[in-house]
């Protein structure tokens, strides 16, 4: 991927990935690293400063002999995480805004 996804923006991804339900430490790390292409070392570290933030919460169950840590959203997650979404559809209209009004290259970018 052309873009880096870090910051806050990783932080948005993490908090929605967790919005709908909570997932494990390992297959949080997969989709994300599936879908941004961010590597489990740079997502760990997201994980335990949200965890410091409150703005996540966590907790064990046993799984195959060993136990898998999940990661949820706290009340102060959700809410960041709504803030999230709507500055993120302001940025994207934006981005948008500059990026396809301003094609004056002649590209058929609807294809």
């Amino acid at each position: 991927m052309a873009f880096a996804v870090s910051g806050a923006l990783l932080d948005a991804c993490v908090l929605g990935t967790l919005s709908s339900a909570p997932a494990y430490g390992y297959e949080l790390t997969q989709r994300t690293q599936n879908t941004l292409g961010v590597s489990e070392s740079a997502l760990y570290p997201v994980l335990r400063r949200l965890l410091k933030d409150n703005l996540l919460s966590s907790y064990d169950e046993p799984h195959d002999g060993r136990n898998r840590r999940y990661y949820q959203l706290t009340e102060k997650g959700m809410i960041l995480f709504q803030t999230y979404v709507e500055d993120w559809q302001v940025f994207k209209a934006n981005i948008d805004t500059m990026i396809f009004s301003n094609n004056q290259g002649g590209l058929n970018l609807d294809e």
